[in-house]
C-alpha cells in the first residue's frame, strides 16, 4: 500500500490532499517558505496517533504537527513533501479538579477556549498572548509560549502539571500525572514542553489554574525616550505588582492606526508607548499606581498617560500594543524576537539600536515586546516594491551583527517564538556545541528515525 492510500485507510476522508488544504496547513504567520505538503491529516483520538507514528517509521514519512500555525519561526511549515498532522479535531476538555485547580485538556483546544473555561469555574489560566483565539494548547507547549503575563505569572511551562504524549517511536508517555512533587528522576515533560514537535505529539495537557484575579487596572504611558522604558519599569515594580508591562513605538502605533480600528487618546504624539496592568487588589493598589506617574511625569520619563475608566476602554488601550502583529504582516516583517536580562535592557538597547539604524537606514524597524522581562521583538519591513527573497536576504546579512552583540550579552536567540526553520543555524548563538549535540541525542532516543518535524530546531 502506497503511502497516501495508508494514510486514507487509517484516516478516511479526514486525510486531505486538495490544493488549497495543502496551503493553508502547509505554512504558519512566517511568509518566507513555500509550503509543499503532500498531505493534511486530522487524527480525532491518541490510538490514531500511534497508529499515524507507527505508519510514518515504516513508511519514513516526515510528519509535522500542526495547531494554529501561529508561530513565527517556520517550526509549523511543511517544505518538502511532509505530512501535516493538525491535532485542532481533537479539542475537547477532559477533566478538571476544583480541589487541585487542574484542567485536563486535549492539545487541539484554543488557548481562549481554555481561558474561558477557567472562568466559568471561578478560576484563572494566567498565560496569555495576541493570537490566543486562534492559538492551541499543544503548540503553545511546543514552543513554550510566553506573552504578555510573563513578567507575573511566566512562560507557559511553569503552567503544566502533566502530558500524555505520543513518542516520535510510537510510544505513550503519560508525564507527572498532575503532581507538585514528583522527585523520581529526570521530568521528560519538560523536555516536550519547548521541543517544537521534535520528539513527537502532545496528545492531551493536564495545567494549573490560578485564582482569578479582582480588578484589573491598565494604563498607558507616552515615553520619550526608549532608555527610560526601563526607569518607568523599575519605578512602578517598587511598589506594585504588575501582571503586564509592555512597550512599543510611534512606528508601531502608526500601523495599528492605520487600519482605522483603534486611535491613540493623546493629543500629541511620543517616541515610545508602555502599556501595564496591575490588580486592583485594594484602593491603595491605583493610588500607588498614581504617585508613581506623578513622580515619573515630575522627571520626565513620560510625558502623557491615561488610566482606563471602564473595561472597555481598558481593552481598546490593550489593542493598541496587541493589534501591531497583524498590522504589519501585509509588509511581511522580518522578525527578530530576542531576550536578555532585564537589568541589561538599557545598554543593550542602546547598542542595538545605533546598530539597527546604521545597517538598516532604507529599512522601517517596528519596536514593541514584553520588555518587563528583557524580551525585545524588531520588526524590519518590507519594501512594497522588494522582492520577499532580496529582503530576506538583505536581513539574513545584518543578523550575524545583531546575533554578535546579543551573544557578548549572553542573550536568548529566540525569546518565545521557538527556532524552527528560519532559526536553526543560529542555534549556537545561545547555545554551546556540547548542547547542541546533547539535544540532537535526546532527539535520537524519542525519535530514533527522525519521523517528527525533521529540519526543525536541530537539523
Amino acid at each position: 500500500m502506497t503511502a497516501p492510500a495508508a494514510l486514507t485507510a487509517l484516516f478516511g476522508d479526514r486525510c486531505r490532499t486538495d490544493a488549497d488544504t495543502l496551503t493553508e496547513y502547509g505554512r504558519d504567520w512566517t511568509r518566507y517558505t513555500e509550503p509543499a505538503a503532500s498531505a493534511v491529516v486530522f487524527p480525532t483520538s491518541r490510538d490514531e496517533l500511534v497508529e499515524l507514528v507507527k505508519l510514518a517509521n515504516r513508511d519514513r514519512l516526515a510528519l509535522v504537527p500542526s495547531g494554529g500555525r501561529t508561530g513565527l519561526s517556520g517550526g509549523a511549515c511543511a517544505t518538502a513533501g511532509e505530512v501535516v498532522v493538525s491535532m485542532e479535531k481533537m479539542d475537547r476538555l477532559l477533566d478538571f479538579n476544583q480541589t487541585d485547580r487542574l484542567i485536563t485538556v486535549e492539545a487541539g483546544m484554543v488557548t481562549e477556549v481554555l481561558q474561558q473555561h477557567a472562568l466559568e469555574r471561578e478560576l484563572y489560566f494566567p498565560v496569555d498572548f495576541a493570537s490566543r483565539g486562534s492559538s492551541r494548547i499543544g503548540g503553545n507547549i511546543a514552543t513554550n509560549a510566553g506573552g504578555i503575563k510573563v513578567v507575573r505569572y511566566g512562560m507557559f511551562r511553569d503552567w503544566v502539571a502533566g502530558l500524555t504524549v505520543v513518542t516520535g517511536a510510537g510510544e505513550v508517555l503519560e508525564l507527572n500525572h498532575g503532581l507538585e512533587k514528583n522527585n523520581t528522576g529526570y521530568d521528560f515533560r519538560h523536555l516536550f514542553v519547548g521541543s517544537e514537535g521534535t520528539l513527537g505529539f502532545v496528545v492531551d495537557a493536564t495545567l494549573k489554574l490560578a485564582r482569578r484575579p479582582k480588578e484589573l487596572a491598565v494604563m498607558l504611558l507616552a515615553v520619550p525616550q526608549l532608555s527610560d522604558v526601563m526607569e518607568v519599569f523599575n519605578r512602578f515594580r517598587r511598589d506594585i505588582d504588575l501582571s503586564a508591562f509592555e512597550f512599543f513605538s510611534d512606528q508601531a502605533l502608526r500601523h495599528v492606526e492605520a487600519r482605522g480600528l483603534v486611535a491613540s487618546p493623546f493629543a500629541e504624539r511620543e517616541n515610545y508607548y508602555v502599556v501595564l496592568e496591575f490588580e486592583r487588589i485594594a484602593d491603595s493598589a491605583e493610588t500607588m499606581a498614581l504617585d508613581a506617574f506623578e513622580s515619573l511625569l515630575e522627571n520626565g520619563f513620560v510625558t502623557d498617560g491615561v488610566l482606563a475608566q471602564s473595561e472597555t476602554q481598558a481593552a481598546q488601550l490593550w489593542r493598541l500594543r496587541e493589534d501591531i502583529s497583524e498590522s504589519i504582516t501585509p509588509r511581511t516583517p522580518y522578525k527578530n524576537d530576542i531576550a536578555v536580562r532585564p537589568s541589561q535592557v538599557p545598554a543593550f538597547v542602546a547598542e542595538l539600536d545605533a546598530l539597527l539604524a546604521r545597517e538598516y537606514p532604507d529599512f522601517e524597524v517596528v519596536w514593541f515586546g514584553h520588555i518587563g522581562d528583557g524580551n525585545l521583538h524588531i520588526n524590519v519591513l518590507r519594501p512594497l516594491d522588494m522582492d520577499i527573497a532580496a529582503f530576506k536576504s538583505a536581513c539574513e546579512q545584518v543578523n550575524t551583527r545583531v546575533f554578535g552583540l546579543l551573544q557578548r550579552y549572553r542573550g536568548s536567540m529566540s525569546a518565545e517564538h521557538g527556532v524552527g526553520l528560519l532559526k536553526r543555524q543560529y542555534l549556537d548563538i545561545s547555545r554551546s556545541e556540547a548542547e547542541i549535540a546533547l539535544m540532537r541525542r535526546v532527539k535520537a532516543a524519542f525519535d530514533p528515525n527522525g519521523v517528527m518535524n525533521p529540519g526543525k530546531l536541530v537539523a
